[in-house]
């Protein structure tokens, strides 16, 4: 099967690149015409998946995916899912191995006018459209790895190329290939479910945080994911592309509010510039973070970390002192960090108790979020995302391992910088991904299973067994020049279709 797997992995590369290739540009349908004539200038963004992911649930049935059409739809929350599994192996159900694959679907804003100016040829929905005027020495620059020019031939560029769209149509090869090997037994015992989620790059993990709330609340244990495998991007400029990935900081958002008194600009004693103390405070956060105050470190994790990401003012006019300043500290959460901590150390900041005794207020809280997603549902949920770690001895990343080694190491030069290693690389992401929406108060979540499915339980919290392999740099992403090396697409398809049997092997024997 090992073999089998890789052939299968390597000669479906041309679909993988077809499918992410029409991923990214389905945005450039939509992007430069207004709703009255069917368009939408935020098309592939958060909350604005919906043109990208009809397509992809179309080609998940077209191209043998699934098993029949109905095994594929969306959720209330906007996700897209599909399912296979072995229906005759004659394992009941709730004695089968779930796994998990999940991935987003939105992206970033792509700054469209930008990418022809500085690439000289590669416009960030339709990929490259003139060769010759490709700018090599900006694109090496401003790209954590590229390959050699001779090589250029296998990327796939534009946005959302290498965070994540690549990774999802990994979940849909992986499955088409399960399907295709059932009778090698690949599926005997199994059940995948994939998730395509929406909304994950202005509300990490809300996808699947809809799932856990409303779907695994009371459910059976067919339901309930044995491990999950996460598919953003696992690739490292200098150390390797398609690592495997056992766990990630959390993050969340600080939002400080600055209420002053606005008055003309030429009489600035009138008033109290809200932008001015929020400065100071700005400042002085910056100040501490820099010197690490206040931030534990992991040895796995790394640092916490916090800085100045985002503000809105506002003001009469540019001759006046502003009325209302607000803004937020992005803030990385390693493991031992906890929120309400987080948000105290911004409330004790003397330049916050400054802006209070001269009669400003200042609020500081985390805030929620309250975008509604394509399908209309209102997550509403507080802008925390908690990281996680699973072990490294746990069967999940053992096993993964082992896939990494049957299908991957017996095919693969060793390569450098970019480029795949012979030998699984076990890591963890600087960013955050999908696995934040995973992690669960273990006795308040409702789900019943979290023990017989052997969860990661971390003091109050729980969250299945979760580890990321994926195409893609993560230096390479939300940058100018976005694209990924399709080679990277048989290494994740084929740990990601070969993982569910041998997880299945090594925990229950058959």
């Amino acid at each position: 099967m090992d073999q089998r797997i890789r052939e299968l992995a390597v000669q479906y590369r041309p679909i993988a690149m077809e499918i992410l290739r029409e991923a990214v540009r389905i945005p450039a349908d939509y992007v430069d015409r207004s709703p009255k004539e069917g368009g939408d200038p935020l098309c592939g963004l958060s909350n604005h998946e919906g043109p990208r992911l009809e397509y992809l649930k179309k080609k998940i049935v077209e191209i043998g995916a699934v098993e029949k059409p109905e095994d594929v739809g969306f959720d209330e929350f906007g996700n897209l899912s599909w399912k296979v599994e072995d229906r005759g192996d004659k394992v009941p159900a709730k004695d089968k191995t779930v796994v998990w694959y999940d991935g987003h679907t939105d992206t970033v804003a792509a700054l469209r006018d930008r990418w022809p100016q500085a690439t000289g040829g590669v416009d960030c929905y339709d990929g490259v459209v003139d060769e010759k005027k490709l700018n090599e020495e900006f694109l090496r620059g401003e790209l954590g790895w590229m390959p050699p020019r001779e090589e250029w031939e296998h990327l796939v560029w534009g946005r959302g190329s290498a965070d994540q769209l690549a990774g999802v149509v990994c979940q849909i090869i992986a499955t088409k290939i399960l399907l295709e090997l059932k009778s090698e037994g690949s599926l005997h015992g199994i059940i995948v479910r994939a998730y395509a989620s929406v909304a994950e790059e202005d509300n990490d993990g809300g996808g699947p945080m809809h799932i856990m709330k409303h779907e695994l609340k009371g459910a059976p244990l067919e339901l309930v994911p044995d491990a999950v495998i996460l598919t953003e991007g696992t690739g490292d400029s200098s150390k390797g592309a398609v690592g495997i990935y056992r766990g990630q900081r959390g993050r969340m958002q600080i939002e400080v509010t600055v209420v002053g008194k606005s008055c003309h600009g030429s009489m600035p004693w009138e008033g109290r510039n809200p932008l001015e103390f929020s400065a100071a405070i700005i400042m002085e956060a910056s100040k501490q973070a820099a010197a690490g105050e206040g931030f534990k470190e992991d040895a796995f994790l790394g640092p916490g970390t916090r800085t100045a990401s985002w503000a809105v003012l506002d003001t009469p006019s540019d001759c006046a002192v502003p009325e209302r300043f607000v803004f937020r500290f992005d803030r990385r959460l390693t493991a031992g960090e906890d929120p309400q901590e987080a948000l105290r150390a911004i409330e004790d900041l003397k330049s916050v108790a400054a802006a209070r005794e001269a009669g400003l207020t200042v609020e500081v809280k985390a805030p929620r979020y309250t975008q509604p997603t394509w399908k209309g549902t209102l997550p509403d949920n507080p802008q925390i995302y908690p990281g996680w770690v699973t072990p490294a001895e746990h069967p999940a990343i053992t096993t993964a391992a082992e896939s990494y080694r049957l299908t991957v190491t017996p095919f693969l030069q060793d390569g450098k910088g970019g480029q795949p290693r012979k030998e699984p690389r076990v890591d963890r992401w600087i960013f955050s991904t999908d696995g934040v929406g995973m992690v669960v108060e273990a006795d308040s979540s409702g789900i019943e299973h979290i023990g017989a499915k052997n969860w990661v339980r971390v003091g109050r919290y729980a969250h299945p067994p979760l580890f990321g392999i994926g195409p893609g740099i993560e230096q390479n992403t939300h940058k100018i020049g976005e694209c990924m090396d399709s080679r990277e697409f048989d290494v994740a398809i084929a740990v990601m279709a070969r993982f569910p049997s041998l997880f299945r092997e090594k925990t229950r024997g058959s």
